[in-house]
């Protein structure tokens, strides 16, 4: 890196204090600079159109239609060498795996050290993935074979409100059978052994958030 070119950095987070916090990390160094600030991923879309910064950092849940996972994926629809590190407070396996599926070349965690932060953006920024020890972790802990179809996260997302196979059956316009097959599925991908366990496991892994 040229001593006078600074990495680019716009920062999406839906909270402005959280935003500002980090621009200052930011923008306190002589090698980066926040060149955008979106709290919602269709803003973050619209700027990076715009501002075209080296690396974004991405928070995962976000206000409206478009969260982060869509975000990343909506820029790099237009944009395939965009580079991008989730910063988020979720470590499920299953939120990191759809980030990085999604194209993001780093995930940090919020609460971290802010030095994590900022050899996230030099290593991203270098061509590489950064993947700190925790989320790397995780990640080798996820079960293989276990992604569930849409229909199953639907009804494991009913199934974690609290509705009865019946209750489920009804708003889907399935048989209560038909849920019970779906139940099953779930338990066996989540290796759980009870709709209490399932939910347990789902929250954690990040497959549903409340």
């Amino acid at each position: 890196m040229n001593p006078v070119e600074k990495i680019k950095v716009m920062v999406v987070d839906d909270h402005p204090l959280m935003r500002v916090g980090i621009a200052a990390i930011i923008n306190a160094r002589t090698d980066m600079i926040v060149v955008a600030q979106a709290g919602a991923g269709e803003e973050a879309v619209t700027l990076f159109q715009r501002h075209k910064p080296d690396v974004t950092l991405m928070d995962l849940r976000l206000p409206g239609s478009m969260g982060g996972v869509e975000a990343i994926a909506a820029i790099r629809s237009k944009s395939p060498r965009a580079r991008f590190i989730v910063v988020t407070t979720y470590d499920g396996d299953e939120d990191i795996h759809r980030a990085l599926e999604a194209g993001a070349q780093g995930y940090v965690i919020k609460g971290m050290p802010y030095q994590t932060l900022v050899d996230a953006l030099k290593k991203v920024h270098g061509g590489g993935r950064f993947l700190p020890p925790p989320v790397a972790r995780a990640l080798a802990a996820r079960l293989p074979h276990s992604e569930l179809s849409s229909r199953e996260l639907e009804v494991l997302h009913l199934l974690v409100s609290g509705n009865s196979n019946k209750d489920i059956a009804n708003v889907l316009g399935i048989t209560e059978a038909t849920v019970k097959s779906h139940v099953s599925t779930i338990l066996m991908r989540l290796d759980v052994e009870d709709r209490t366990q399932a939910v347990v496991a789902a929250l954690q892994r990040g497959l549903v958030h409340l």
